[in-house]
């Protein structure tokens, strides 16, 4: 979800990349609920971390907990880490009404954490 918002808020400003240390697919909740806010990240992929090894990045940003504590090391010059904790909505069980829910608040919280971030940091 954060990828899809800052390409949408960085445009042409910024090269975007998304990886985890877990590969998993997408998400089909988290697909519908950026598609409800006219994002498509349908042709997004999962994507390992160390797919991205040889990308000398600027800002790497984590946005859970795990991954901060766990993320290997990625060999960039001069790139700043930055941290900010989502709630993981794929975690929650419950009925599809609480589910759709959860995954909308994360969505909007992080959407409004990347329109922030693209606006101060570019």
């Amino acid at each position: 979800m954060a990828h899809g918002y800052l390409q949408q808020f960085a445009k042409d400003k910024a090269s975007i990349y998304s990886a985890g240390i877990e590969t998993h697919g997408l998400n089909p909740s988290a697909v519908a609920t950026m598609q409800a806010d006219d994002i498509d990240i349908s042709k997004n992929t999962s994507n390992h971390v160390d797919e991205y090894s040889h990308i000398d990045f600027d800002l790497i940003l984590t946005v859970c907990d795990h991954a901060n504590e766990n993320c290997p090391f990625i060999p960039s010059k001069n790139a700043v880490r930055l941290h900010h904790n989502f709630t993981d909505p794929s975690k929650l069980q419950g009925t599809e009404e609480e589910i759709t829910a959860a995954f909308s608040a994360t969505r909007n919280e992080i959407k409004e954490y990347c329109r922030n971030f693209i606006t101060n940091q570019l």
